[in-house]
């Protein structure tokens, strides 16, 4: 039971991963615990608008696009496939409503109260959530994030087109054309489902090059794949102004070091430029708690924001914006409060692009470990078309690329582009979790033939002796 001068020992702000996680986590140590949310369903953006349902879009559209462009017919089975997007929604939607529930479930068997409405400081411990008042030792503020809008680009998710991340994956039709604002991991992702769809896509990208923050190599090489897939990629080229007559969009576009402005129109654009923390409606203010200049919520290695009692977890502190990273942070957040030892290891989160092949890493780009080891590492690369399932499986496209410090030969960061990458890189990052050097992963034994061997031949590949090339 929460002590006698409050209603609960523990209020989470938010139940996206984040929120959600750190609210069970806490009940589970015995901590009284409630959860603000203002949704009608709990697991956030990423539940309800975000991961789950534009993957459940990705994998419907790569089935289509394999029975579509001769994949399936190249190993005998011959389909003409016949779009039933309705049914694609529904499918999508069925997925989200079942893991909503599955939330709820869990946080009726925790005995965490859900709190329906925002919540706003009045002071330090005290809240108002919708109409009610409440009282909590500790909060956690857990709001997430939500869409960068780009000026002069105005988003109608209603009118299906212009449209921001939510509105791409509520699309009553495939587009002829369509244009993606931003090279990001998002802007890909749904970008590629409207293209296996029949889509026209054309990502326009600020940067010289697509996915910034991913290893340069993989960068390169993503770019070459989405292009043979029929993207269209413009990149170092900005946006500066939208027009929407009926249902055609018309953008100005311009490079992005300056020059010659030209104009492009299409039947929907997805407006993917990042996400921004929701810290509006907070009354942070009533607290004295400042945003940075990101603003973002500064804390410690331990969740703790300057404010006794305050704590910050997922996209509205600083780090990669990831849903995993958020639920790390809340179940080490409420190990905190609840007296216990919570530690994430930021250097070792890694970030996954769900599109065919799937993109993924962990730790340091090579540039990155180059600039920490001053120039010190060994990398060592393996290509997925050498790789006995991927060449069975019609999947040659991508490669394994291990990077270590040359003198410990501790692996410092692993990036690959496979089908299964998003799987693959787990072995990775617990690899570098324990400390492990590329002799570690070449010497453990990997089950044949699976992707997953392409990660030992990069490892035996940073002492120049893979064996399968």
């Amino acid at each position: 039971m929460a002590d006698q001068t409050y209603d609960y020992d523990v209020l989470v702000i938010g139940a996206g991963p984040g929120g959600y996680v750190a609210a069970i986590r806490a009940a589970q140590l015995g901590l009284k615990t409630a959860c603000a949310e203002s949704r009608e369903t709990l697991g956030g953006t990423c539940l309800n608008v975000g991961c789950i349902p534009s993957k459940a879009m990705l994998h419907a559209s790569e089935y289509f696009d394999a029975a579509a462009n001769g994949t399936m017919a190249s190993m005998g089975i011959d389909v003409t496939p016949k779009l039933n997007l309705p049914k694609m929604h529904e499918q999508r939607l069925d997925a989200v409503g079942g893991l909503t529930k599955g939330i709820e479930f869990l946080f009726k068997k925790n005995k965490v109260d859900w709190k329906k409405g925002r919540a706003s400081f009045v002071d330090a411990h005290t809240l108002k959530v919708g109409d009610e008042t409440v009282t909590a030792r500790n909060v956690i503020i857990a709001t997430g994030s939500s869409v960068t809008p780009l000026p002069g680009v105005e988003v109608d998710n209603d009118q299906q087109v212009v449209v921001d991340s939510t509105g791409a994956l509520e699309l009553a039709k495939v587009p002829r054309t369509m244009v993606v604002i931003g090279g990001g991991v998002i802007g890909l992702e749904l970008g590629s489902v409207w293209r296996r769809l029949g889509a026209e896509v054309t990502v326009v990208e600020f940067l010289d090059q697509l996915l910034p923050g991913m290893d340069m190599e993989i960068r390169k090489e993503a770019a070459k794949i989405f292009k043979k897939q029929g993207m269209e990629l413009k990149l170092s080229t900005k946006v500066t102004g939208c027009t929407v007559k009926g249902k055609k969009a018309t953008l100005t576009v311009e490079p992005a070091a300056g020059g010659e402005a030209e104009t492009m129109q299409a039947d929907c654009v997805l407006v993917s430029i990042g996400r921004r923390p929701n810290t509006d409606g907070l009354g942070l203010e009533n607290i004295g708690l400042e945003l940075n200049q990101r603003g973002q919520i500064e804390t410690d290695h331990d969740f703790r924001t300057k404010v006794e009692g305050v704590w910050a977890v997922g996209d509205v502190i600083p780090g990669p914006m990831l849903a995993h990273k958020a639920e790390d942070e809340g179940i080490a957040c409420a190990e905190n409060i609840a007296g216990h030892t919570g530690i994430v290891n930021h250097d070792v989160i890694p970030g996954v692009v769900y599109t065919w092949p799937e993109i993924a890493g962990v730790g340091l780009t090579e540039d990155e470990a180059k600039t920490k080891t001053s120039g010190a590492v060994k990398v060592g690369k393996f290509p997925m078309m050498a790789n006995s399932r991927a060449k069975t499986n019609h999947e040659p496209d991508g490669f394994v690329k291990i990077i270590s410090e040359a003198d410990s030969d501790r692996v410092l960061g692993v990036w690959c582009i496979a089908v299964p990458a998003g799987t693959m890189i787990a072995e990775a990052a617990l690899a570098m979790e324990f400390g492990a050097t590329s002799e570690d992963i070449a010497y453990t034994c990997h089950a044949h033939p699976t992707h997953s061997e392409a990660m030992k031949e990069a490892a035996m590949a940073v002492q120049g002796k893979p064996i399968h090339m």
